[in-house]
């Protein structure tokens, strides 16, 4: 098996650069669009259909059949516009003439820039949610962009290189990655994290009203640090075209049991992007092993 995986990694590697370079050749709105009809047609035959599946129905009982049959028609439409837009990423830059990004809520960027310390912009996978630190980057303020690597080291060193307009420092998930994340926030930095994936060793919070296992990392430093933390929410309208929306810096509980207010703040947080996906359910990828089985 361990002969087998760089093999498998060479020819998963070499399909990617393939697929980028013909999607880089493209205008953007085609490319998205290409990628979006790729991933309608394959994704729903692949084995995460079924737990996409499953994470919907118990999330949004409330929608029929015919509803989640369409609902995750169309995540796998933005999960292929995603990676097809890849290697435009520098295309969306806001606050450029004819971009196909707008930006709400700009002053809560520009109050973070100005309260003289660091602070932390978290967001969720929605939408485009590579753009999101664009948003922030382009008012003047350098974020460290939180990461977890591909499994596959050749698909990560073509996603790093796309990534390269959007934050040009980038922390990967880990020990390292965390002594990192701690010398930035204490150096006056901020962080943009995404905060929306299961971890084994994480804390349970609600979410959709199940228990799910939460990365505390985001609640832990905030409170530890005393920085703010802003939510941002990425929304594709249509085709290519996006809204990013920084919202006010959360309220942080601070009872003096630190425990209680980690839980209490990954609470917020799950709760926030609860509401994001609940009103454009297909712009979230249920893909993910959210909740235990």
């Amino acid at each position: 098996m361990a002969r087998r995986r760089p093999i498998g990694h060479a020819l998963e590697g070499g399909l990617a650069y393939a697929l980028f370079a013909l999607v880089r050749v493209l205008p953007v709105d085609w490319a998205s669009a290409l990628g979006g009809v790729l991933a309608r047609l394959i994704g729903p035959l692949s084995p995460v259909q079924r737990r996409a599946a499953r994470n919907l129905a118990r999330a949004l009982p409330e929608l029929s059949d015919a509803e989640r049959r369409r609902t995750l028609r169309a995540m796998w439409d933005n999960l292929g516009r995603v990676a097809a837009e890849y290697p435009h990423l520098g295309r969306f830059a806001p606050y450029r003439d004819n971009s196909p990004v707008e930006v709400v809520g700009v002053e809560h960027i520009d109050e973070a820039k100005a309260d003289g310390k660091g602070g932390i912009f978290f967001s969720g996978h929605v939408g485009n949610w590579e753009i999101a630190a664009l948003a922030v980057e382009g008012r003047g303020i350098p974020v460290a962009l939180v990461y977890r690597a591909p499994n596959n080291p050749i698909v990560d060193r073509l996603i790093r290189r796309c990534r390269g307009p959007v934050a040009k420092l980038r922390v990967p998930k880990g020990p390292a990655g965390a002594r990192d994340m701690l010398r930035h926030l204490k150096a006056g930095g901020h962080l943009a994290m995404l905060i929306d994936q299961k971890m084994n060793d994480g804390i349970a919070v609600p979410f959709f009203g199940r228990d799910a296992m939460t990365a505390p990392a985001l609640a832990e430093l905030a409170l530890k640090y005393d920085v703010p933390v802003y939510p941002v929410r990425v929304e594709r309208l249509e085709g290519a075209r996006f809204r990013i929306t920084i919202h006010p810096k959360l309220m942080l509980p601070r009872t003096g049991d630190r425990n209680a207010d980690v839980v209490a703040t990954m609470l917020q947080v799950n709760q926030m992007l609860e509401t994001w996906i609940r009103e454009r359910p297909a712009q979230w990828l249920w893909v993910h092993r959210r909740w235990p089985d």
